[in-house]
């Protein structure tokens, strides 16, 4: 197959020994399947389907060279024959459906999480616990020879090639900044011998395994912390790391610890891939761009304008293992869009969770999670198109079912058409057109603006009823809640209100932030406009100054804002582990004050009446937006039950909990995998 409105996009990448039969390669993503021999056909499985899904070259998850290398605690690795033999399902399964795939090497450095790091130096991460200890000049030696026997039992496990991880903090990358290498041997120092680990590594891989072996080198283009590399010095190591054998430069941007985001769903799409293309001409190396690239379009205006010979998309199959073919077969607009929102994939990875998705909770349980033809196909009622109900109307029609979805809204979507308003979260958009496109292929019977009761459904004579009604949200009893300032987050939302500029937000999870950001951005968001991204978080897409960084500069909000909670927690404490900081520090930016073990006194004319610390104030706000958690709208279901009627209760209307489609959506497809 090959879809002729994207030819950049599938046309082949000629490596001398081996052709890549597209410009596609799925990046390197941790699933927490790596790290134990036991999960490996399930591994295997993952993989074989984006093989399958038609990706031209496949990168798994980062494998360390030697224990000190461990990401955690037993993390994969792979410096033993008796390490082989697991990695041969995987690499079996890929070759059967055709497909290519290269192991990572990556040592973490003092990334780890364990009490055995080693760095350059003995300087402490800020996002680890552990104090590294400083490796000897024969320690970096002995570190380089293991990366080497890496690469070596990769070939023996019938790898395609490997990729050496030079990016995102991680070892390579601690010696190559002052940042972090303060040595005075040869691997530090003068700029030639802090690239000295690097160069060597690949050098010696490429002596070790021949020719015949693809050799990614991750290089990190964009480091985005003080102290990191020069664009010169990039240069350098580009052209260095080419003549050590390399066949493929891949980018990397940022370190784990920058405080600029990267890959979250306010990231611009492809919002940095213009420092790959600043360096195309200084080596002749293919280059692979990455980033926030989700959507076909994007990828192939990178490859037809020159910005890279390849692209490199992670996420985005997760959500969609198909997303290549689906392109191919002009089906485009059934792409299963990476929204980058991270609550299934990085959260999980950094709560020792196995990765997956919250768009396609399949991801990661392939040979769990199935939807296989029904039996004895049923009439099945879904009442409520929010992401629960339109995930279990989509999956029980695939499975055969004769499904009828109702909402008395007069669209689909639920919270979701509230989300994607939010600056920053307009990737909601895309989820919401890949369902009324299933909808529509599956020809479920949608039946929109209507309110359906209890006997409704009992006269429509349904085999079975799934309810996902979702929430409402909760009115605080606070005196003067019905003030004409008072308004709740949905109609602020929805624009059916318009706040005033000063504005009071009570409740501080994650609505609150999302109300917040609402009130503090101009259209069009950062995420849409990236010389508005830059800005804001201090990008210098020039390069000139050291690591790419400058001061930040964010657009003034048109509000004042207070955002108040009434535990004495952090607020924001609740939001993902990955993303969390980025929301905190966006309303730094707009200079949202933050507040939290405050009570509410009152409402009225003169504003807000709170007490902190025992002490009394009042906010002169104009708007007070209730954000105050929500309550199950169980009230179908309770009828229903009342009459005997059993039904199956999802997503909001069975647990009310800051909106969580991640739930609600993994719910619905474990609910339609079974019926």
């Amino acid at each position: 197959m090959n879809n002729t409105g994207y030819p950049k996009l599938f046309e082949p990448l000629d490596l001398g020994f081996t052709q890549l039969k597209n410009r596609v390669l799925m990046g390197s993503m941790h699933t927490g399947m790596e790290d134990f021999f036991w999960h490996y056909d399930e591994l295997a499985a993952y993989f074989a389907e984006r093989a399958a899904g038609g990706v031209g070259l496949i990168v798994t998850g980062g494998i360390a060279p030697n224990v000190a290398g461990w990401v955690s605690p037993m993390a994969g690795q792979m410096s033993h024959r008796l390490h082989v033999w697991p990695h041969r399902k995987i690499t079996r399964a890929v070759h059967a459906e055709g497909g290519k795939i290269c192991m990572q090497i990556l040592h973490a450095g003092r990334y780890g999480y364990h009490p055995f790091i080693v760095s350059a130096s003995d300087r402490k991460s800020p996002i680890t616990p552990y104090k590294p200890k400083r490796l000897t000049t024969e320690g970096v030696k002995n570190t380089i020879r293991d990366y080497i026997r890496c690469a070596e039992l990769a070939r023996e496990a019938g790898y395609d090639g490997v990729e050496v991880m030079g990016s995102e903090g991680y070892l390579i990358n601690q010696f190559l900044v002052e940042r972090v290498n303060d040595r005075d041997d040869e691997y530090g120092g003068s700029v030639e011998n802090r690239q000295r680990i690097a160069v060597e590594i690949v050098e010696g891989i490429r002596k070790a395994i021949g020719p015949d072996f693809i050799l990614i080198y991750r290089l990190s283009m964009l480091d985005l912390v003080e102290n990191g590399q020069r664009w010169e010095e990039i240069v350098r190591l580009a052209k260095a790391v080419e003549a050590a054998g390399a066949t493929i430069i891949n980018t990397g941007i940022g370190w784990h610890e920058a405080r600029i985001p990267t890959i979250v769903t306010r990231v611009p799409r492809a919002a940095f891939a213009w420092v790959t293309k600043k360096l195309k001409g200084e080596v002749a190396l293919p280059l692979c761009t990455t980033n926030r690239i989700n959507m076909p379009d994007v990828a192939e205006s990178l490859l037809a304008d020159g910005t890279a010979d390849m692209v490199s998309m992670a996420r985005p199959f997760l959500a969609d293992p198909e997303f290549v073919n689906k392109t191919a077969s002009d089906r485009v607009d059934e792409i299963n869009t990476c929204i980058a929102c991270n609550q299934a994939c990085l959260d999980h990875t950094f709560q020792w969770k196995r990765a997956s998705c919250l768009v396609n909770p399949r991801a990661g349980h392939e040979t769990k999670l199935n939807f296989p033809p029904a039996e004895k196909p049923r009439d099945i009622a879904v009442v409520g198109a929010g992401p629960a109900g339109l995930e279990a109307a989509t999956r029980l029609s695939e499975r055969g079912h004769r499904v009828t979805l109702f909402d008395n809204a007069s669209e689909i979507g639920g919270q979701f058409n509230m989300a994607k308003r939010i600056p920053g979260k307009e990737e909601f958009y895309e989820t919401l057109r890949y369902y009324a496109r299933k909808l529509e292929l599956l020809e479920v019977d949608v039946r929109l603006d209507t309110f359906v009761e209890a006997d409704d459904l009992v006269a429509m004579g349904f085999d079975e009823i799934v309810i996902a009604t979702g929430v409402n949200p909760r009115t605080p009893a606070i005196e003067g809640i019905e003030h004409a300032s008072v308004a709740s987050y949905i109609d602020i939302i929805n624009g059916r209100v318009e706040a005033g500029r000063r504005v009071a937000v009570i409740g501080a999870g994650g609505i609150g932030f999302d109300v917040s950001e609402f009130l503090t951005h101009t259209r069009p968001s950062p995420a849409e406009d990236k010389q508005k991204f830059f800005d804001e978080w201090g990008v210098d897409p020039t390069l000139s100054h050291e690591a790419g960084l400058v001061k930040p500069d964010p657009e003034p909000s048109p509000r004042e804002v207070w955002l108040l909670q009434r535990t004495d927690a952090k607020p924001g404490k609740g939001l993902g582990k990955t993303s969390g900081w980025a929301h905190r520090a966006s309303l730094k930016h707009k200079g949202v004050r933050m507040m939290g073990g405050v009570s509410y006194e009152r409402i009225d004319d003169a504003g807000l009446h709170i007490r902190v610390n025992d002490e009394t104030r009042v906010l002169a706000v104009d708007t007070v937006a209730i954000c105050a958690g929500q309550q199950t709208r169980r009230e179908l279901a309770d009828a229903l039950g009342a009459r005997g009627i059993k039904t199956h209760v999802i997503g909001g209307a069975q647990l009310a909990a800051e909106l969580d489609a991640k739930r609600a959506i993994r719910e619905a497809a474990e609910l339609a995998a079974g019926l």
